[in-house]
């Protein structure tokens, strides 16, 4: 029987250059005997209408062709229904689709493991910012990264990531360490000065960042890593490990494993706001718990 899949499309993702990708993926997908309807919106907003409305006549998967921020978007239409994620990674940041194995460079391949339709359940996390609720599947940051983001969002150019670069930058110039009320698993409450706060169900973001690098998707946890207050100076040099999860063994790196996590400022500029898989939440205060076995996902 031919399976019937919604794909949903970024259009904009890698500056509009995937688009040149959608014909192939679309062509495999079709010689790979599946029946395709092609959702583009024309904002998220939009986009999300037009994912749920797919999913709400129970195809056999909603496919997201983009990058975190659309698998995102496509957590929020499938969450709560037996409608199975698919995921071709063709965005500039597919952490999402990298901790589930599935191929980053090579959205053809994605495609044919679409057409397995083999599927697996994944935990999701529920976050809480101010009156709006949503869920997200990767990494929630707040602090330091999420300034950048915030920058980098103003900013037009230069283009893909280097606009992150010089944000920065510039953050790094005007960054003072915030003082964090965090609550987990709604018992031990930590104060500190704090440089970011990560709160993660898989285990890298921003590209390849791996920010809490032991995360399990479909462990029923939140692994929940703090960076404390360092120099300037201190930070620059850490800063790269990151990228190779190492940072975890510096001296001011915490991490803890929970089901619930609060984040408040305890005092201060009230401007600090959170992130999630690439998407801006909100202003702190926010609310995240894990919801597991949320989503059903084909890898």
């Amino acid at each position: 029987m031919s399976p019937q899949l919604a794909l949903l499309v970024n259009p904009a993702a890698r500056g509009g250059r995937t688009l040149r990708l959608l014909e192939p993926v679309a062509r495999r997908l079709r010689a790979g005997g599946a029946e395709l309807s092609v959702i583009v919106g024309d904002d998220a907003g939009d986009a999300l209408e037009r994912a749920c409305t797919a999913v709400s006549e129970r195809p056999d998967a909603l496919v997201a062709f983009g990058g975190d921020g659309l698998v995102h978007l496509a957590v929020q239409a499938v969450a709560g229904t037996d409608v199975p994620l698919g995921i071709i990674p063709a965005g500039t940041g597919n952490d999402i689709a990298a901790a589930l194995g599935l191929p980053c460079k090579d959205p053809v391949a994605a495609a044919r493991t679409v057409l397995r339709m083999k599927t697996r359940l994944l935990d999701a996390a529920r976050i809480r910012a101010g009156g709006a609720e949503e869920l997200f599947a990767g990494v929630m940051c707040c602090g330091f990264d999420s300034r950048v983001n915030e920058r980098a969002n103003r900013r037009t150019w230069p283009p893909g990531m280097a606009r992150y670069v010089v944000a920065m930058m510039e953050e790094l110039r005007a960054f003072r360490p915030i003082p964090f009320r965090i609550t987990l698993d709604a018992e031990e409450v930590i104060e500190r000065e704090a440089m970011l706060v990560a709160v993660a169900n898989t285990r890298s973001y921003g590209a390849g960042m791996r920010v809490c690098p032991d995360a399990s998707p479909d462990d029923g946890l939140l692994d929940v890593m703090m960076l404390e207050a360092v120099s300037k100076a201190e930070f620059l040099r850490v800063f790269p490990s990151v990228y190779r999860g190492t940072h975890v063994g510096h001296p001011a790196v915490s991490v803890r494993r929970v089901r619930s996590v609060s984040l408040e400022v305890a005092d201060g500029p009230q401007d600090t706001v959170a992130y999630a898989d690439g998407e801006r939440i909100g202003a702190v205060p926010v609310h995240c718990e894990v919801r597991p076995g949320a989503l059903r996902v084909i890898s």
